[in-house]
């Protein structure tokens, strides 16, 4: 048989096609990976907001893509996404900041009392010059001194609570809590979410796309209205701090000295650089935004005043956070924005519909993690995703609800799971928590 229609024609005609259909595909996978950061992530948000809804739909709940849970995810996500950045700087430098819980604690006190003495926004700073204190002590005992790092965050994390409780005793006769305080403020985005100018009341565009209630369209209008109703400034101050210190760490040159501070420190010390300061600067900066979330945290924003163990471990969830994020800012957002999503779902799902809804969620990226694996030959991964899948679906299939303390351990829970399946692709400093002596090799 010759011909086109010959078996050796054909066969050829195929491959011909199937390098075609790759390349394209290649070219498809290599323009995404082209795209802008921002943007790239924005169609992740988009897809997630997709997931929501659809398990919303299925989960017969409306509460998933709500505005007020929308509002607290970022109410809460906030003190989480500060200490994170706090730990990525000095991390990043090399040095190893397990005491960011304690330097929130004094960021709580230290805020609370510069806003009671002098006002808001001056307690604004005092607070934060409460955690760089703290940063500075830490500075002290692991670059100067060369005592252990742990041991030092530890020991940050103890003393902190005591001196606060000490001092709340002497300056407001109680040791558990100050005076209540006046917060620093909150804004509308004007036309999105019905903010006024200058006394005009603009529309709220979000609010009427919600009441049109359009499938997908409808949910990430709430999604949105709920982040730009009633954002606290201190919000906006943590969100854009988020790109800056992306641009800072990547883009300048004190970032370039930072990173290779806890990447190679020998190398930069060959270089000129001198390792011992850029240390210092980064866990001050880490202390300083530690004591900013501490700020947040006693601000009207959560709790008005500063309240003995009210920072409820979140410097802890904040490393978790750092890890989740892979050592980057914009990673570190989305793991805060997920404990805060987590933690404001349970605030507002009073009936639990909604958390139930969440284990059909969990099934699902569970099962896409299982064939991602599984693709990869990576079969252990993929056999024990694949487990969990079906765990987390079946609990969903026969259960009406959940426990309330599977709301509170989800987000470690997925810190976890990050770890287990994602620890390949998690690299940490390669010089973090290695003691640095100038003139060793």
């Amino acid at each position: 048989m010759t011909g086109s229609n010959s078996p050796t024609a054909q066969y050829k005609n195929f491959t011909d096609r199937f390098k075609r259909d790759s390349e394209s595909a290649a070219s498809r996978a290599s323009s995404f990976s082209g795209l802008p950061t921002w943007l790239k992530w924005m169609l992740y948000a988009l897809a997630g907001m997709l997931l929501l809804t659809i398990v919303q739909s299925i989960g017969d709940t409306d509460r998933l893509t709500s505005t007020p849970v929308s509002r607290e995810m970022l109410r809460w996500a906030v003190p989480v996404l500060l200490a994170g950045l706090g730990g990525l700087f000095a991390e990043r430098s090399g040095i190893v900041n397990i005491g960011l819980e304690g330097m929130m604690i004094l960021g709580m006190w230290f805020g609370a009392w510069g806003a009671l003495q002098f006002g808001p926004w001056i307690g604004l700073a005092v607070g934060i010059g409460g955690g760089a204190l703290g940063g500075l002590l830490h500075a002290v005992a692991t670059v100067t001194f060369g005592v252990d790092q742990i041991i030092s965050g530890v020991a940050i994390n103890i003393l902190a609570p005591a001196s606060t409780r000490y001092l709340s005793q002497e300056v407001w006769g109680s040791p558990t809590q100050s005076p209540r305080i006046d917060g620093i403020g909150d804004w509308d985005l004007p036309f999105l979410a019905g903010g006024s100018i200058f006394g005009w009341e603009s529309p709220d565009i979000l609010l009427t796309i919600g009441k049109w209630e359009w499938w997908f369209v409808s949910d990430v209008a709430d999604i949105l209205r709920g982040l730009l109703r009633g954002t606290s400034l201190l919000a906006m101050l943590a969100l854009f701090l988020v790109p800056f210190s992306a641009w800072l760490l990547w883009r300048t040159r004190f970032g370039l000295r930072l990173r290779i501070s806890g990447e190679n420190p020998q190398a930069g010390e060959a270089q000129g650089v001198n390792i011992y300061l850029y240390r210092y600067v980064a866990v001050i900066i880490s202390g300083a935004l530690a004591g900013l979330g501490g700020v947040v945290i006693s601000s009207p924003e959560l709790s008005g005043q500063f309240l003995e163990g009210n920072s409820g471990g979140r410097g802890f969830i904040g490393l978790a956070a750092l890890i989740f994020g892979n050592w980057r800012p914009l990673g570190i957002l989305l793991g805060a924005l997920l404990y805060g999503y987590v933690f404001g779902l349970d605030l507002k799902d009073l009936d639990g519909s909604a958390s139930h809804a969440l284990l059909l969620l969990n099934g699902i990226a569970l099962s896409g993690l299982a064939i991602w694996t599984l693709a990869k030959r990576q079969i252990a991964d993929g056999l024990l995703a694949g487990s969990l899948a079906i765990g987390a679906l079946t609990w969903w299939a026969v259960a009406d609800s959940v426990p309330n303390w599977w709301s509170n351990i989800l987000p470690y829970v997925v810190v976890l799971l990050v770890l287990v399946f994602f620890a390949q692709r998690l690299r940490m400093p390669a010089a973090e928590g290695i003691p640095y002596r100038r003139g060793e090799s």
